[in-house]
């Protein structure tokens, strides 16, 4: 196994995954004895447009603290992924957005976080933990969760990349159980934040099918938010979109209710468990 996969790769002590809700106020004091407000923590890819559209997502009282990697001129490709995922400039945007104290930090990147492997985004998770965030997130890490809650194993894929990346997302799904029934992209490289809602929902319909128990839209870059419940209500299943289960899990993870529609939000309230996916040495943290 490569060295920057070997790192961190074992259970996490008991006491980060039980604890309840009302440990909230607890975590979130800071030395002179003041409550934190709420926040989250956002590692964004250079290229990420769409903040507004995580900002829907955001509760009231809830300010998002967004970052971004260092620039690359790579087009959206596997490379281009995984020099995201790299975890130097991970290390380094958590600990630049860790100064206004966020209750968790979340890495909103789809393919940096899938491109790896399981065992890869379990790292990139840790990686964010081990430089200090309180809690930590990853926008595929965050859909496993979403797929656990939600009991669904069949899985059909809309996806901006090329077939090399989106082959790399069917390999993650895999890694944890879940079969991808059908799966279609747009076969982007770059400028995916002006896709159209119009496209969005065309190559959902078109990727839909009856083995399919759910349908995953992927990459943060792609606007979602006002075509989620439309597209439920057509189609008669959860429709699952990356920015809304990176704000669905980081908010979680705050114990707090991301803003919207959609099957998802509705399975999970304030006050539940934190996690639907055990600990495992090579899988998903549960901080």
């Amino acid at each position: 196994m490569p060295a920057e996969l070997s790192v961190g790769l074992t259970h996490e002590p008991a006491d980060t995954v039980s604890r309840a809700p009302d440990d909230r106020a607890a975590d979130d004091q800071s030395p002179d004895g003041v409550v934190d407000a709420p926040g989250v923590g956002m590692i964004a890819p250079f290229d990420f447009a769409l903040d507004r559209e995580l900002w829907r997502w955001a509760p009231e009282d809830v300010s998002l603290y967004l970052t971004r990697m260092p620039f690359l001129t790579t087009p959206m490709t596997v490379d281009m992924a995984e020099a995201i995922a790299d975890r130097r400039p991970v290390r380094r945007a958590t600990q630049d957005v860790l100064t206004p104290r966020p209750g968790v930090v979340s890495y909103a990147c789809t393919s940096g976080s899938f491109v790896g492997g399981a065992a890869a985004e379990y790292v990139l998770h840790r990686t964010i933990l081990d430089a200090g965030a309180p809690r930590a997130s990853t926008t595929s890490g965050a859909l496993i969760e979403a797929l656990a809650l939600l009991g669904v194993r069949r899985l059909a894929i809309a996806t901006p990349y090329i077939e090399a990346v989106t082959s790399r997302l069917i390999g993650f799904l895999g890694d944890h159980g879940v079969q991808t029934v059908a799966s279609d992209g747009l076969g982007l490289i770059g400028n995916i934040w002006r896709t159209t809602y119009a496209q969005v929902v065309e190559i959902v319909r078109e990727v839909d099918c009856p083995e399919a128990e759910a349908l995953f839209i992927s990459c943060t870059n792609l606007p979602t938010y006002d075509v989620i419940e439309p597209l439920e209500q057509a189609l008669g299943k959860p429709v699952i979109t990356a920015n809304q289960v990176t704000m669905w899990d980081a908010l979680r993870k705050i114990d707090r209710a991301a803003v919207g529609g959609g099957a998802l939000l509705s399975a999970w309230q304030p006050g539940e468990q934190r996690t639907c996916v055990p600990a495992l040495p090579v899988g998903l943290s549960t901080t």
